[in-house]
């Protein structure tokens, strides 16, 4: 499947769940592992906010890409965000979503208002 690169300048990005370990299987725990680099994954739950609209998301990050000092709330960087829909067939049922994964998550600033002075 093709794999959707995504800007973000324009948005801001907001850290709603501290990074955990991705589970392969949930059923044995197994940690789910980068394919090419075999480096152990991590989700985080974010909030994407752009023209006035917001998603919740949860984003796939290697375990070296979260950084040190992440807080809930704040504002956090995804650089090279990308968007990848996925669909599969489960217990007879067609399911179908995007999945999303990034090189990293990092602290960042909030943007400064449109139209604020200094």
């Amino acid at each position: 499947m093709r794999t959707i690169r995504v800007d973000t300048s324009a948005a801001t990005i907001l850290l709603t769940e501290a990074p955990e370990p991705k589970v392969r299987d949930r059923r044995t725990g197994e940690i789910a592992k980068d394919a090419v680099s075999g480096e152990a994954l991590m989700t985080v739950g974010v909030v994407y906010i752009e023209d006035g609209e917001s998603s919740l998301i949860k984003v796939t990050v290697p375990e070296s890409g979260v950084s040190e000092g992440l807080a809930l709330g704040s504002p956090v960087s995804l650089p090279g965000l990308a968007a990848r829909p996925w669909e599969s067939v489960f217990n007879g049922q067609q399911r179908h979503g995007i999945a999303f994964r990034a090189a990293a998550v990092t602290p960042a600033a909030f943007p400064a208002a449109v139209g604020a002075t200094a």
